[in-house]
């Protein structure tokens, strides 16, 4: 098991962890399962195309759109119920594939940390599973 830190720096913002979690990955890892968990509430993981930096605009506007960060329209008393549901809707955990060493994503395709109620310091849980295992 590895961790990984990620400063977020924007109340709502979508970075691309590719890299981060590729270096986390133990060197003796040739073929298996990546699994990936964030254990915060209000932010998510996902994957996406990590080649036009639009992409992660649009996804922010959509969900904006769908879930506004309205105070008015939510029960929780916090203030950041928007940020729950958003995460949610993305999700909390993923699994990849592992090809030598490295996730073995699509050609287009990254891991983005998606922050919903920043900006914070956020951590994200790797493990891993040989193939043989």
């Amino acid at each position: 098991m590895a961790e990984i830190t990620i400063q977020t720096n924007r109340s709502q913002e979508i970075l691309d962890i590719t890299r981060q979690v590729n270096a986390a990955l133990p060197t003796t890892l040739s073929t298996g399962v990546c699994h990936l968990f964030c254990p915060h509430t209000t932010a998510g993981i996902t994957v996406n195309e990590n080649a036009d930096p639009d992409v992660k605009h649009d996804l922010l506007v959509k969900l904006d759109q769908l879930v506004p960060t309205r105070e008015d329209f939510y029960r929780h008393a916090e203030g950041n119920s928007a940020a729950h549901l958003k995460a949610s809707m993305l999700g909390f955990s993923l699994a990849l594939p592992v090809r030598d060493g490295r996730l073995d994503l699509g050609t287009w395709q990254g891991v983005y940390f998606c922050e919903f109620d920043g900006p914070r310091r956020r951590h994200l849980k790797i493990f891993w599973q040989a193939a043989d295992s």
